[in-house]
């Protein structure tokens, strides 16, 4: 079946097949519209959906739910997702699966509600305190929007780890046909470390404090142990770049100007290709480097480099000394294919 919906109700969709029993919702432009669909659609189901007083409650009670195995998730953008950081901390030290969608808007402070690409530093290097890191999808598609937060859950459960599907308010307010699943994502059995108020599950502990400091060391290394283990998950969208000489690297809604810009540029005879990573946080290194390795690299966003600094990062750290160039806007000014264009020249 084929609906044509916005991005921001895709991901309702995408929740609901994914198993999500329960909505925390506080709306904030632009991801509003994901706590309306959810208002509507998920008591029709037969799921919960309840309103929090803030964003913050919201977050804890993603965590309170995730704490007795019941997938749960929330969305917001911009100032509530900073108002969201101490539960993600505590999210990911608990090990309590969880989603959150974060729909970007310009910043700092309250900025403005348009798209921008900002927060990427806040999702990829984690907003909170402590040695912890959250799995980061980036849909880059209205189709995706719903795909990847089906992912997200499924990935949440795999881990026991919070998820963020990282968009912006171009990629929530626009309008696109997608494709309905199939099936609904089935859950593991959670009982083996989820608190249900049963005998079973009575020893189960949900926590992330150890008084004794060699005893958090020791955690914080087995944690470490589990975010490189994603590597496994790490994903990314090669187009056209065989014969690439030069890739221009963009995630998310920047991605969607850069595919356009290179169809023109092919057309020009200019050999020109596009890495588009699906998962921030793992970063797919391996497949970037053995894409754009020896070719001039030009990193496409919208906002100030954070996302070219970590492509620069990911190089230096597997010991490829390469330059990578920069087109951006910021302040909610949306890149355009002509910019992208004229910045190859």
């Amino acid at each position: 079946m084929v609906k044509f919906i916005k991005g921001n109700e895709a991901v309702v969709v995408g929740a609901l097949y994914a198993g999500c029993k329960v909505y925390f919702g506080y709306p904030i432009t632009p991801a509003s519209e994901i706590a309306h669909a959810a208002a509507t659609w998920f008591p029709a189901a037969g799921r919960t959906y309840l309103q929090a007083e803030c964003e913050t409650s919201s977050a804890y009670m993603v965590m309170g739910a995730g704490a007795c195995g019941v997938p749960a998730m929330t969305a917001t953008s911009g100032p509530g997702m900073s108002l969201m950081q101490e539960a993600l901390s505590f999210l990911a030290g608990a090990e309590v699966p969880s989603v959150v969608v974060n729909i970007m808007r310009a910043g700092p402070g309250l900025g403005n509600v348009y798209p921008e690409q900002a927060d990427y530093n806040q999702a990829v290097k984690s907003g909170g305190h402590g040695n912890y890191k959250c799995f980061v999808l980036a849909p880059g598609s209205v189709q995706e929007m719903c795909d990847l937060t089906i992912r997200a859950f499924e990935i949440a459960f795999k881990y026991r780890n919070p998820v963020i599907v990282l968009a912006d308010g171009l990629l929530g307010q626009m309008m696109e046909s997608i494709r309905l699943p199939e099936k609904e994502l089935e859950i593991p059995n959670t009982a083996s470390w989820a608190v249900h108020g049963t005998a079973e599950t009575r020893p189960n502990l949900i926590k992330s404090i150890f008084l004794d400091a060699e005893a958090q060391e020791k955690y914080n290394q087995e944690l470490d142990t589990k975010y490189r283990s994603m590597q496994v998950d790490a994903d990314a969208e090669i187009d056209r770049c065989d014969d690439a000489e030069i890739v221009l690297v963009a995630y998310g809604s920047s991605s969607r100007m850069v595919k356009t810009a290179v169809d023109e540029l092919r057309a020009a005879g200019k050999k020109v290709g596009m890495f588009r990573p699906k998962t921030l946080f793992p970063f797919p290194t391996e497949q970037l480097i053995e894409t754009i390795k020896g070719k001039r690299t030009i990193v496409v966003e919208m906002s100030n480099g954070q996302f070219a600094d970590d492509v620069q990062l990911q190089l230096a750290k597997n010991g490829v000394n390469q330059k990578v160039d920069l087109i951006n806007r910021m302040g909610g000014v949306v890149i355009t294919v002509d910019e992208i264009v004229k910045g190859i020249a």
